[in-house]
């Protein structure tokens, strides 16, 4: 689901413990969906404040790494364990800045 946000079961560091469904759920029917790596706050550096907005999960600051959107295989990514539906309009922002310079 589109906001639904995934435990990373591949983050061997620690650094990246969520994975951000970004996917319209439109595309459902697709093996694949679109994901952005939600990284530790304090393991990311200095986010750029569109590209890389930071959100609260599981009482842990997160930080979008849009730059580093990739494609997984559905099955892989399990039930979501939180929503950020609630902060769409930002996360398509910075999805919008990634494609466009917007």
């Amino acid at each position: 689901m589109q906001c639904g946000v995934h435990r990373n079961a591949e983050d061997d560091t620690g650094e990246i413990p969520f994975l951000l469904d970004v996917q319209a759920d439109l595309l459902s029917d697709l093996e694949t969906r679109v994901v952005v790596p939600l990284v530790r706050r304090a393991a990311f550096g200095r986010p750029a404040s569109r590209l890389h907005p930071v959100f609260t999960v599981a009482d842990e600051q997160v930080v979008m790494a849009t730059h580093l959107v990739a494609a997984v295989r559905r099955r892989f990514l399990g039930a979501p364990v939180f929503s950020l539906e609630d902060q769409r309009d930002v996360i398509i922002a910075a999805i919008d800045v990634l494609w466009s310079g917007v």
